[in-house]
């Protein structure tokens, strides 16, 4: 008697995915377009609060990577994983659910995030009920993912799915820890962490996040669909066992390279720096084991689009992994960090191996789905053309920038002073990598138009199929196989595959993260740092608020260079109170840190009002509605109360006087203002609490004193 068994595919839940995919293909990379356009053209800011680049930029990222990328990976996923397991996801309803409740998360992201409803804490920017709500649907594709896993008809699973469940696992921890806040209100929240610990915690989920969401996953679907392709097998089944393990083992070790020469301790910077440069042994053997494959099909590749793609892809991937590496060697970071060199490492990755694989995918599944052959296989060559200049008109210009920005900011004469003190003259010679970029973005969104018109006529040509049905033998779970404990073995034992995957990705995080709130040595205090003032966490919620974190840092290392410059190096101790910290990834304008005192307060006024009245040929955008829009004092207490929770000492004399000390501050710097030749500034203004906390910044201890002025961006 045969035990052969007839299920349906579903290609209904892939179709969704594909199409909300190519959809904030266009979305995600033209916002994209918007920021870069803003930062050589400040009139496309608009002049109103919901467009500056410092609201954008999060809304660019988030749309590419959660959007974009994001749907990517769950249509390949839920493709792939069925014909993999020979069976049909294990709830329609899970899928479903999975899916309208993370297109429903990005567009609650495309409206709070321009409303300046943010966190600040780069790739994890959305408040605590959005975060509620990624964690509920990603634990119902999880569910769904081993669901399917389990009731396989296939006994081994493929070295995809392995990916697949450490990027289920990972991401579901490093959202939750990173997330942790105290709420103040529906859509305001304050991280449980506080400055170096907050820093720590941010940069080990941030480079995960690229590990787990941006990497395993795409890893997983490179191994399905490029031997599918190709029509060949993968070049090493051992080299994919090296790579996965290594790879999760050694990735979640890495983050702290983001912070170095920062005020975290020495010993997280050099563990985070040692584990990121053996990272690419497992990372070229993922990329060589790709390349590989495609041994003997080179001829295919020349004619299949799809396979282009996927070769630019690969490629990229090893590029941007021996890069990060390189970049996490302290001595080379010294130049790099907070530089546009970053900006060209991450747009190698994300246009090259997440954007072309995610192409490359879209055009194999949408002839596969609707029955038919891709419409123009012309049309696609041209995108793979267009869509390759583009992204090297981007990136070049980026690295171009980048060196530019980290020589500059270094060089000295010969008699020992800056050579370029004041900080626009680096923006002002910038601003033609700039245009360039610009002209490589609109490339690559216009290799995109290109594609979703080929795409819909493609889906017209055909018969889309919702319920392909398929056979295969039922799984005898009774069936005996070989005592030999081996890799062999553990591919068909999901649940100890997936303990030992969770305990690999665990390991990394313990030793880095409990030591930081365990000793306190790690985070020294400074008795002359006190708590913000009611104001200044007003004005502080404001620079949050406005996205000022996404071109200004808030960490002067200890470079000659920088202390020159900005004044005395950070502390950790003088963050202890900064829930969540803001010592930014990129400086497009100075570091603010030891701004405190260094202006009056009609600078920072006139400032605002029009940065170019005070930084002749400034990009940034005037904030000219903080000077009449009335600042909300009646947040103040709840907001004090959930800092108190998070651990700021505030009383409870303390809170319930906020408002009246509010007015005594504000008054003050109304004097000030006075005194500045700005008579009659309302008190119960915005800017006045943003001046508040940009005065309070860096003067809890003593500052050196510096050569150098300061300048906007």
């Amino acid at each position: 008697m045969s035990n052969v068994e007839t299920f349906r595919y579903d290609n209904r839940i892939v179709r969704a995915f594909a199409i909300a995919t190519a959809i904030w293909a266009l979305v995600g990379t033209a916002a994209g377009l918007l920021a870069a356009c803003q930062l050589f053209w400040p009139a496309l800011n608009l002049d109103t609060p919901f467009l500056t680049f410092g609201r954008i930029r999060p809304l660019h990222t988030n749309a590419v990577i959660f959007a974009f990328v994001g749907n990517g990976m769950f249509m390949g996923i839920y493709y792939s994983l069925q014909r993999l397991c020979k069976a049909r996801m294990f709830s329609d309803a899970l899928s479903w659910f999975n899916f309208w409740g993370w297109n429903g998360i990005i567009v609650s992201a495309a409206i709070t995030l321009p409303l300046g409803l943010t966190t600040s804490k780069e790739y994890a920017e959305l408040e605590w009920p959005i975060d509620i709500a990624i964690a509920v649907v990603w634990v119902a594709f999880t569910v769904n993912l081993l669901g399917t896993i389990i009731r396989r008809r296939e006994k081994h699973m493929y070295v995809a799915i392995w990916f697949y469940i450490a990027t289920a696992l990972t991401v579901a921890m490093l959202h939750i820890f990173n997330s942790l806040a105290i709420p103040a209100s529906l859509f305001k929240s304050y991280s449980v962490y506080a400055g170096v610990q907050d820093a720590l915690v941010q940069w080990w989920y941030g480079h995960n996040a690229v590990a787990f969401f941006l990497t395993t996953p795409y890893l997983g679907l490179m191994y399905y669909f490029l031997p599918k392709a190709a029509n060949r097998p993968v070049f090493s089944y051992r080299l994919s066992i090296i790579h996965f393990w290594a790879l999760i083992f050694i990735y979640i070790w890495a983050g702290p390279h983001h912070l170095l020469y920062t005020a975290l301790p020495d010993w997280a910077q050099s563990l985070g720096m040692a584990f990121s440069v053996m990272l690419i042994a497992p990372s070229w053997g993922g990329m060589l084991n790709g390349l590989l494959t495609l041994r003997g099909a080179w001829d295919k590749v020349r004619q299949e689009p799809m396979l282009k793609f996927m070769v630019v892809a690969v490629t990229a991937y090893g590029m941007a992994t021996l890069e990060g590496p390189t970049l996490a060697i302290k001595s080379v970071n010294a130049l790099s960090h907070y530089t546009d060199w970053t900006i060209a490492h991450v747009h190698t990755g994300a246009l090259g191996w997440n954007g072309f694989l995610t192409f490359s995918m879209l055009y194999w599944l949408f002839p596969k789905l609707w029955n038919t052959k891709l419409w123009s296989v012309k049309l696609a060559n041209y995108h793979f053309w267009i869509g390759l200049l583009g992204m090297m008109f981007y990136v070049v210009p980026m690295y171009t920038s980048g060196v530019t920005q980290g020589l500059m900011w270094k060089e000295f004469t010969p008699d020992g002073f800056l050579r370029y003190p004041n900080f626009l003259e680096t923006v002002l010679r910038l601003v033609p990598m700039y245009q360039l970029r610009a002209i490589g973005g609109s490339l690559y969104v216009i290799g995109i138009v290109i594609m979703l018109f080929n795409l819909y006529k493609t889906a017209k040509s055909g018969q889309f199929v919702g319920d392909q049905e398929a056979q295969a033998a039922a799984l005898n779970p009774a069936k005996k196989e070989s005592p030999k404990l081996g890799h062999r073995w553990l591919e068909g034992v999901p649940v100890t595959f997936t303990v030992l995957s969770l305990i690999a990705v665990v390991i990394g995080g313990l030793v880095e993260i409990v030591p930081m709130f365990l000793v306190k040595e790690n985070v020294p205090t400074i008795s002359s740092v006190k708590p913000y003032t009611p104001l200044e966490v007003l004005g502080r919620d404001i620079y949050i608020r406005e996205g000022c974190v996404g071109c200004h840092s808030q960490m002067i290392r200890p470079f000659r260079s920088e202390t020159e410059r900005y004044g005395e190096y950070s502390k950790a101790g003088e963050y202890i109170y900064d829930h969540p910290f803001l010592w930014g990834s990129k400086r497009t304008g100075p570091d603010l840190h030891r701004i405190g005192g260094k202006y009056p307060d009609a600078w920072h006024y006139n400032h605002m009002e029009d940065p170019r009245s005070t930084s002749p040929g400034s990009i940034m955008p005037p904030y000219a509605w903080l000077l009449t829009r009335e600042l909300d004092r009646s947040v103040i207490q709840p907001r004090m109360k959930a800092l108190r929770a998070t651990g700021v000492p505030y009383t409870d004399e303390e809170i319930a006087g906020a408002e009246k000390q509010i007015e005594e501050q504000s008054r003050k710097i109304v004097a000030n203002l006075a005194v500045g030749m700005i008579p009659d500034a309302p008190a119960d203004r915005e800017i006045i609490a943003l001046i508040a906390y940009l005065q309070r910044l860096g003067t809890d201890i003593k500052q050196q004193p510096t050569n150098a002025p300061m300048a906007s961006k």
